[in-house]
């Protein structure tokens, strides 16, 4: 079947979506903040610190917008390289995860560092635009699933929203149930189990992003 009057190839658009279930249910810089902000503040307060978060990731995605247009067009060569570089990041993520699911050492999540301040929405919007987890997306993982022949910015909008939905869907989780998953997340063999699930679906996503660049 043909998909090339759609925006963003079905296909591609499902990986994409893999991905990003995993990435955002990393316990990375944002997910912690969330987590942090919800047991100091509150709720309602965790919530304000997820809206800038995201608000971030928009201003995040409009430089992707004038900057990978123009990436596409001038040096189709460093493009692909991008997107084998994506592949593997990804792949190293995986590997990173199994092997801190099956070290008898991992220890449970923590929440030092992420200390929630007076203005969960500005403090939100400082964590994700400076987040080198939201960088690493931006230029190794979101460009192998651009495609040079189809309008850059109607796929930056797909991809933009389903960042969104999932970023805030797990952000919300996080600063909404903060006492009982910080208690979870304290625990070792929780994180164990966590970091292997994972770590199967980046690996298993970085194969898929990896065998469609080949192609």
């Amino acid at each position: 079947m043909n998909f090339d009057h759609l925006p963003v190839d079905p296909h591609a658009y499902v990986s994409f979506l893999l991905i990003m279930a995993g990435m955002a249910a990393t316990p990375g810089p944002a997910n912690l903040f969330a987590l942090a902000t919800g047991l100091a503040l509150g709720p309602r307060a965790g919530l304000w610190g997820v809206f800038g978060m995201n608000v971030a990731s928009l201003v995040w995605f409009v430089f992707a917008a004038l900057g990978l247009g123009v990436l596409m067009q001038l040096y189709p060569t460093v493009f692909s390289m991008l997107a084998i570089l994506g592949g593997l990041y990804l792949a190293w993520l995986g590997f990173k995860a199994l092997r801190s699911a099956l070290s008898k050492e991992t220890q449970g999540f923590k929440l030092a560092g992420q200390a929630a301040g007076s203005n969960p929405f500005k403090d939100g919007f400082l964590v994700q635009i400076s987040n080198p987890k939201a960088l690493l997306f931006f230029t190794a993982v979101l460009p192998p699933f651009i495609d040079p022949q189809r309008d850059t910015v109607p796929q930056l909008a797909m991809f933009a929203a389903g960042t969104i939905l999932f970023d805030t869907i797990t952000m919300s989780m996080f600063a909404l149930a903060g006492g009982l998953m910080a208690q979870q997340f304290a625990q070792a063999r929780f994180a164990r189990l966590f970091s292997g699930a994972v770590g199967i679906l980046l690996l298993s996503t970085a194969t898929m992003m990896l065998l469609r660049t080949a192609h």
